[in-house]
């Protein structure tokens, strides 16, 4: 239910926009890099190069419509909460399983790939032994990721500048070995085949939006979740273009076909024994670092499910270290039995299938919670193009999901028949939640069918996201400057004196501010009482915002219509602090409204007591 949230603890904001850019892009550089290429080759030739340069294409309604709703509900559970307060909690419930599943799967595969690729150091590895490493390395994540958040991002940190230190180093020295003769004929089996391999290795792309997972964890994740995705895709992309052309022209075409170690091949071609070593050490780096970076967002899924009742709730709760200590559990058990008694070939179809599902509802998600109009769906970030890319995506998505065969489609139709199957049994009599389609329906009908609860819990997520908190208010107003002017002062003058008393403090230029507040002040409607102003101004820039409190016992004169002005309260804010500004605007207002506010402004005897009285006031409006 909503609000169901305040009786766990909050988890930590600790992941910064270098935690997040490590996080996404360890969470793509995996299989899709180390053992599909081998077998992508195999199906369109030297022309995979642009295959995966059309599959990092398809990707991109899905990420720009997944940074659209993470920078307007940084919520834990990512994808999962987002289809479910957009389409309701039935579609909901099959997208958190779907969500979670596709997670846990592709992160067990990628344990398995670390013994895989052990193989390759020790020939002497058993089956039962590549599948007892996996399970250690899981043990492992597991204990990381109980302990905190923040120590996931430090390794996944560690993890990444490894890997992409030894790519670089794998592009650069072989790029003077290359045959370009190995890129002729470029697409001998035409160019058809390429869009059918960019649907093969989309798969390759997948874990990009795995941090909105955890989105809840991100400090100012309006700025660092778009732009940490952003420069994640571009990277990878990048990196994935270089590292297959360097590896079509090391390799010869009958040994490149079908391998599953394609770059350890490329890597001996000019270091011999030790660059097949250092590049399968690599892929370990990098199953490693999907596996833990997928443990980290799967757990995110039933926590989430479980707050909003549509899993048991101690799936929800946080540990003393504040993270979803059961749910990580729950999420690595599943995985060991996975790795220890599944075939993963089919189920890892499945989940790519599941994967490519979830894109169409968050792609979506983004038209319904747009076209509901409510008010308070307000993100940070919106994806441009909007509806012709996120239309593109879905019907993108739904091709690729066709041309993957009967079984997956056949299994994902199985489970998404169980989702709907719990919700109807399990969670159904338990909640009631509105979400944004009834909205759609209400302005299509003209029929009023919503209470508008599902608003006031977007304002709520607006609060926590741009810190609306009383206690960062009544923190501003303590450090704030504080002016007691004793002569009048023309209103040319006191614009100059704000500006340079503000521009410092809000890393501005003086001049440029000065221009803006004295523009401000021709406007009457900054008067919101007699002898009382309240001017304020919006500015260029991130993360920049101030008050100022000034008193004029002889007033200001701003105009001959408006009576001298002895309080003003000036709040200058920077767009990215727009609902902090407003509410802030607002209790002051409120304060400046007290019947004896004016006369005890005029009778304080110092600077501090003028603060005093703003803080005052404050205490007692929160009191009432």
């Amino acid at each position: 239910m909503m609000g169901n949230e305040k009786e766990h603890r909050h988890l930590k904001r600790d992941l910064g926009l270098y935690d997040i850019f490590c996080i996404a892009s360890g969470s793509m550089i995996s299989s899709g890099l180390f053992i599909l290429p081998g077998l992508a080759y195999a199906k369109t030739g030297p022309a995979v190069v642009v295959a995966y340069f059309v599959a990092s294409l398809l990707v991109i309604p899905a990420m720009l419509s997944k940074a659209e709703l993470a920078t307007a509900m940084p919520k834990a559970g990512g994808t999962y909460f987002y289809i479910d307060r957009s389409m309701g909690p039935g579609v909901g419930t099959v997208g958190g399983f779907a969500a979670w599943f596709s997670l846990a799967f592709k992160s067990a595969f990628a344990l398995l790939g670390i013994g895989a690729f052990a193989l390759l150091l020790n020939p002497g590895l058993t089956e039962i032994q590549i599948k007892l490493v996996a399970v250690l390395f899981c043990i492992i994540f597991t204990i990381v990721n109980l302990v905190g958040v923040k120590h996931t991002g430090k390794i996944q940190i560690i993890l990444v500048v490894g890997l992409l230190s030894l790519l670089t180093f794998y592009i650069v020295a072989g790029a003077f070995h290359i045959q370009l003769s190995r890129f002729t004929p470029f697409a001998p089996m035409g160019i058809s085949s390429i869009f059918a391999t960019a649907g093969f290795v989309f798969i390759s792309y997948g874990g990009l939006t795995k941090i909105c997972s955890v989105a809840e964890e991100c400090k100012d994740p309006g700025r660092t979740l778009p732009l940490g995705m952003f420069l994640a895709w571009a990277v990878v992309s990048l990196l994935y273009a270089m590292v297959i052309f360097v590896t079509i022209g090391l390799v010869e075409p009958n040994q490149l076909q079908n391998s599953l170690t394609p770059i350890s091949l490329g890597a001996g071609v000019f270091m011999g024994g030790i660059g097949v070593a250092i590049m399968a050490i690599a892929a370990i780096l990098a199953f490693i670092s999907t596996a833990n970076a997928g443990l980290l967002a799967a757990s995110r899924n039933p926590m989430a499910m479980g707050k909003d009742d549509l899993l048991p709730r101690f799936f929800a709760k946080v540990s003393k270290y504040r993270t979803p200590n059961f749910s990580i559990l729950f999420t690595s058990v599943f995985m060991i039995l996975v790795i220890l008694f599944l075939d993963l070939e089919g189920l890892v179809k499945t989940a790519s299938s599941m994967k490519l599902l979830l894109f169409m509802f968050v792609t979506l998600s983004v038209i319904i919670m747009r076209e509901s109009k409510i008010r308070h769906y307000q993100p940070k970030f919106r994806s441009p193009f909007y509806p012709w890319i996120h239309i593109a995506g879905i019907a993108g998505y739904g091709i690729i999901i066709f041309e993957m065969g009967t079984v997956p489609l056949l299994t994902m139709g199985a489970f998404i028949a169980f989702g709907l199957c719990w919700y109807l049994v399990y969670a159904r009599p338990k909640i009631k939640r509105e979400y944004a389609l009834l909205h759609v329906i209400e302005r299509i009908t003209g029929i009023e069918s919503t209470d508008y609860l599902l608003d006031e819990e977007l304002r709520e997520i607006l609060i926590e996201r741009d810190d609306i908190t009383e206690k960062r208010f009544e923190q501003m107003i303590k450090k704030c400057v504080v002016l007691d002017i004793p002569k009048s002062l023309p209103p040319d003058r006191f614009a100059r004196l704000l500006a340079y008393k503000l521009a410092d403090r809000l890393d501005t230029d003086k001049e440029e501010l000065y221009k803006l507040l004295k523009k401000r002040e021709e406007d009457s409607n900054i008067v919101v009482r007699p002898g009382i102003a309240i001017p304020s101004l919006i500015i260029k820039g991130r993360n920049k915002f101030e008050i100022i409190l000034i008193r004029s016992m002889k007033g200001i004169i701003f105009s001959d219509d408006i009576p001298p002005i002895h309080a003003t309260i000036a709040i200058v804010s920077s767009p990215d602090q727009q609902n902090f500004y407003l509410h802030s605007l607002m209790w002051i207002v409120q304060i400046a409204e007290e019947t004896d506010f004016i006369d005890e402004w005029l009778n304080a005897k110092n600077e501090e007591e003028l603060r005093d009285i703003i803080l005052s006031a404050w205490k007692k409006r929160k009191s009432v």
